[in-house]
């Protein structure tokens, strides 16, 4: 029970503690994506890569995005690896997927990506390139933020409550932060299938 109460008080703190005014910051870039017709591509590793898969289908499904993410194509993802290196597998990608100034990179990371210490390479490198094709950048990442925060349009930085669970807070308010937006009305185009049948059993 100890460890559950303090997990679950550290989540309330964290709520408490995020920046309201760099998630409409967010929600604001989206939009102007959107309306623009611009493509919305997730970056991330790890944890990160799997929340990546999942918003995409959100932001397609409920939000009408065009949106794609490198590491739902696991063949390309590995293909790139063995013949570019690690590093460079999500900007080769970016710019086979034809990256303008219409479109965004949304990257979900813990770190963020440090150049000067070479930690989370392929997404620094990512987002130079993007940011030569003036696309927007936006993020939601914890500790500092690292290359991620300096670079980006808009980003949410998940507060640190604890310097141990600094990995698991951020992965899961990654969740939080993106189905916030979603569900957000001026977002939302296509209601929950789940919520919608709620809607019509109390009619």
């Amino acid at each position: 029970m100890p460890h559950i109460n303090d997990y679950l008080n550290d989540a309330i703190s964290i709520i408490n503690k995020i920046d309201k005014e760099q998630i409409e910051k967010l929600i604001n870039v989206l939009l102007a994506v959107r309306k623009n017709k611009g493509r919305l591509f997730f970056i991330g590793v790890g944890g990160s890569a799997a929340n990546c898969s999942h918003a995409v289908n959100d932001f397609r499904k409920i939000a009408g995005f065009e949106a794609y993410t490198p590491v739902d194509n696991l063949a390309e993802l590995t293909a790139r690896t063995n013949d570019e290196g690690w590093q460079a597998v999500f900007c080769e990608w970016l710019k086979g997927s034809n990256l303008n100034d219409k479109d965004c990179v949304f990257v979900f990371s813990v770190g963020g990506g440090n150049k000067e210490k070479n930690i989370s390479a392929n997404i620094v490198l990512a987002l130079d390139y993007a940011k030569t094709k003036n696309a927007k950048i936006i993020g939601v990442v914890g500790r500092d933020g690292g290359y991620t925060v300096k670079v980006s349009d808009a980003c949410v930085v998940i507060p640190s409550v604890k310097t141990d669970a600094v990995t698991p807070h951020t992965e899961a308010f990654q969740a939080v932060i993106w189905h916030l937006i979603v569900s957000d009305p001026r977002v939302m185009l296509v209601k929950n299938k789940w919520e919608s049948t709620i809607t019509s059993i109390k009619k």
